[in-house]
């Protein structure tokens, strides 16, 4: 039986800002991970993982959001508690930055092409976790990269920043270029869904007076 040991540490920014730093160990990982939400595109990555940061770099860059990923794993083993993991952390990276959501869309969509792919992503800043993840990639590996890890990143990502996710491919014959229009798609998803609302100033998005 393994025992698990989880740590982790958050520090806080002001809310004006939108960033957020969390930093989580576990016997499997070590990661840190930062976000601000208003940044530039810029982005920082080191997870061991070359396709992974290549995936990660597009939702920095089309969500405009500047991102710092340090990721230690097992990948002796494998990608797989790396690449969930990493998905676990900036989820709550993104919850903590983003806060009460008062004065945001909420909502986000984007559909991105890449020659013959399309991909589309709506999400909603629900404060519940679902995904709904439809991407039949057309083989089991990208490289070295198991394809299934992509799933396990967005379902890391959704339980730990409570948004429900919606991940459509709608066409594809290169299974990168499938990945590819996905996390694009997610990135600038996220981005429509952060911005703030000119008519909403101040207001939480939600008949509730919660997300």
């Amino acid at each position: 039986m393994i025992e698990t040991h989880l740590n982790l540490t958050f520090h806080n920014f002001t809310p004006a800002m939108r960033q957020a730093e969390v930093t989580r160990n576990t016997l499997e990982t070590q990661i840190t991970v930062r976000i601000d939400l208003d940044g530039s595109g810029r982005a920082q990555l080191a997870t061991g993982v070359g396709f992974f940061d290549h995936m990660l770099d597009q939702i920095a860059r089309h969500g405009m959001f500047d991102l710092d990923v340090r990721a230690k794993g097992d990948l002796h083993i494998d990608a797989h508690h790396t690449v969930e993991d990493v998905g676990i952390t900036l989820g709550q990276a993104f919850a903590q930055a983003l806060g009460d959501k008062r004065g945001v869309r909420r909502y986000g969509h984007a559909y991105v092409p890449l020659d013959e792919a399309l991909s589309r992503v709506v999400v909603d800043l629900s404060g519940r976790p679902g995904l709904t993840f439809d991407v039949k990639f057309v083989r089991g590996t990208i490289g070295e990269f198991d394809v299934d890890l992509v799933y396990e990143f967005f379902q890391g990502f959704v339980n730990h920043a409570l948004v429900t996710l919606h991940v459509d491919n709608l066409k594809g014959a290169n299974a990168h270029h499938q990945a590819e229009t996905a996390f694009k798609a997610f990135g600038r998803a996220l981005r429509m869904a952060v911005e703030a609302d000119p008519r909403a100033v101040g207001v939480i998005p939600s008949t509730k007076g919660t997300l």
